[in-house]
């Protein structure tokens, strides 16, 4: 069953959330499109925007609208989405927050012993990598179009990534900034699309 799925899938995704919401993408991207199949890439990388849009977590915001796509497209009515959404959202909270209840008084305790600190110290290059896991598995076709099938529609994409990496990296511009401008651009290049 679906939700028995959702809860055991987004359980293990929470159970190594380390460093927040981007690492967990390529977490997701592998169990829900690779090997459960809910989802295509496309529908992957649609959802992704939307949770970067929307308040909140990314990861959590993932989850939450994985779950109610995996469940209608599973063929389940809309309303039995919105308890796919619940239960993973609730999956991949329950066991990051019941293990920051219970480390939490030793973590604020012990914060400046040298084997904590370690582990810290170990946990950043990981981290570090499950972001770039996360920003490789959003430069596909879908994305960023094919040099030889839409050429302009690749250097156009191209050219906005290294801006926008440009301008958080060296001039330190805020992301909404860099957001809208891309939109400008959009809408400047392909126009207004149809008609409302």
């Amino acid at each position: 069953m679906i939700f028995l799925k959702l809860f055991w899938t987004f359980s293990k995704i929470g159970i190594v959330n380390f460093g927040g919401g981007y690492p967990m993408l390529s977490l997701i991207q592998s169990e829900v499109v690779v090997r459960e199949g809910w989802l295509t890439a496309t529908e992957f990388t649609d959802i992704v925007a939307v949770s970067q849009m929307t308040p909140g977590p990314i990861g959590i915001n993932a989850a939450t609208y994985v779950g109610y796509a995996s469940v209608v497209q599973a063929g389940y009515p809309p309303a039995l989405g919105v308890v796919g959404s619940a239960i993973a959202t609730l999956s991949i909270i329950w066991l990051p927050f019941l293990l920051m209840l219970l480390l939490s008084r030793m973590l604020l305790r012990y914060k400046d012993h040298p084997l904590l600190q370690s582990v810290f110290r170990t946990l950043r290059p990981a981290i570090i990598g499950l972001i770039a896991a996360a920003a490789l598995l959003l430069m596909t076709l879908d994305n960023f179009g094919s040099p030889s099938d839409s050429p302009g529609q690749f250097v156009l994409s191209v050219l906005l990534f290294a801006g926008a990496f440009v301008g958080v990296y060296r001039y330190r511009q805020s992301p909404l900034v860099l957001i809208g401008l891309s939109a400008l651009v959009g809408v400047l290049v392909y126009g207004y699309g149809p008609s409302l």
